[in-house]
């Protein structure tokens, strides 16, 4: 294949002009392998096609929420009838209370839930919420876990033991920073050094996928789960990417733990904007109008975002042949691209390094410079991976045995 890319590049300079970076979120702006980026035009199931008519099998899926597949007739049906009663009340509708229903009957540490406009918006409320109801200011993470772009975890990650860090991006107050801890990933023996005490909450992904894919040792979640709950902290678990992929209950239902406050989002609004946050009751009742931690929003809700998300979860059932479908690629896939390997459930993720992946520093080892030139061959070769060696592959139920099979023979090629 030899792609032609006219119109995207005319349409890049013209971006690139207009918009901050030329994008509207920092990612797709391909700084990661080089080159420009291609402009979508339209997405149908497994496939992508751009402004200039090449054809994509699609792995990215919108970053995540695309599980059943571009444009799936029951959504788009569900937004449309939506968009015909209005776009936006700024008032209750009941399409929340449906979804609401959803959420909690697959999440049951998921009490009570409010909806949001996105996973950023989720953690930042979530946080809040947890400092209000400890009364306590710090709040812990772990290096290379990803919770959205607000001040609070915009921080780089401390070596060792618990330290108060340093903002890893300007705009972002010292003194906000000052009350994040950052742990590495992984390291059991550094949960105990942290001054619990001094803590509102955890977060943490129950499965990092924000660096590369990279899953948790074997007693580390517990241990968190403990070391909070005895502590008086809260734990946070980040499902923005693992809630309804991996499975109904997400990462909990997975690993058998419970959160007391979860953020979501990616797949609960179908491909439209969405986030939410929930938890415990009588930590969700310390929220305005009934407690005193402020959150509001004027779209959230929004009966299109609803409509999206209800259709899209009531669909979501086939959790087996989304493992099958992932299991039938990995599985070869590793035995053609050179490198360390990792999937859970419907994500997957290959390092180009020969060291094994368990935290950031480890990640970092990856050959980014080798993985552009096989992203960009596997582009030209009509395979659309992430442009990012520190991101994510994501299955959906729209792509099938013939999509494997082309993906396959387009990494021999372009290796």
């Amino acid at each position: 294949m030899n792609p032609k890319h006219e119109y995207s590049d005319k349409l890049w300079r013209e971006a690139d002009r207009l918009l901050a970076g030329g994008v509207n979120s920092p990612v797709r702006a391909f700084r990661g392998v080089g080159g420009t980026p291609f402009f979508t035009q339209r997405a149908k199931g497994s496939r992508l096609w751009d402004v200039d008519g090449n054809e994509y099998i699609d792995y990215v899926g919108s970053w995540g929420p695309m599980i059943l597949g571009h444009a799936h007739p029951k959504v788009i049906r569900a937004v449309q009838e939506a968009a015909r009663d209005g776009t936006s009340f700024g008032t209750p509708n009941p399409r929340e209370v449906r979804l609401a229903q959803l959420v909690s009957e697959a999440f049951p540490s998921i009490e009570k839930v409010r909806f949001v406009n996105s996973g950023t918006e989720a953690v930042m409320s979530a946080i809040r919420l947890a400092r209000g109801f400890t009364k306590r200011d710090k709040i812990l993470k772990f290096e290379g876990c990803y919770h959205g772009h607000s001040d609070s975890l915009l921080v780089k990650a401390g070596s060792g033991a618990a330290t108060f860090d340093v903002p890893d991006s300007a705009g972002v107050p010292a003194d906000v920073a000052r009350n994040t801890l950052t742990l590495p990933l992984n390291d059991l023996g550094a949960l105990d050094q942290v001054p619990w005490r001094e803590v509102a909450c955890a977060i943490i992904e129950p499965i990092p996928a924000n660096m590369g894919l990279i899953p948790l040792k074997d007693g580390f979640l517990p241990k968190l789960r403990k070391l909070t709950a005895d502590n008086g902290a809260l734990l946070i678990l980040d499902e923005v990417i693992s809630g309804f992929r991996v499975a109904r209950g997400g990462a909990q239902e997975l690993f058998s733990i419970r959160a007391d406050l979860t953020t979501l989002g990616k797949i609960i609004g179908g491909g439209l904007p969405v986030g939410a946050f929930g938890g415990r009751a009588d930590i969700m009742d310390m929220l305005a109008p009934t407690g005193p931690v402020y959150q509001a929003g004027t779209l959230s809700g929004n009966p299109l975002a609803m409509a999206a998300g209800i259709a899209t979860l009531e669909e979501l059932k086939d959790y087996a042949k989304l493992e099958r479908l992932t299991a039938s690629l990995c599985s070869e896939w590793q035995k053609i691209v050179p490198g360390t390997h990792k999937r859970i459930g419907s994500l997957f993720c290959t390092f180009f390094t020969d060291r094994d992946v368990v935290d950031y520093a480890s990640a970092k080892t990856s050959d980014t410079k080798k993985y552009a030139k096989f992203f960009h061959g596997m582009l030209e070769h009509g395979v659309y991976l992430a442009p990012s060696q520190f991101e994510v592959g994501f299955m959906s139920l729209a792509h099938t045995e013939a999509d494997i099979e082309a993906t396959l023979r387009a990494a021999r090629e372009s290796l």
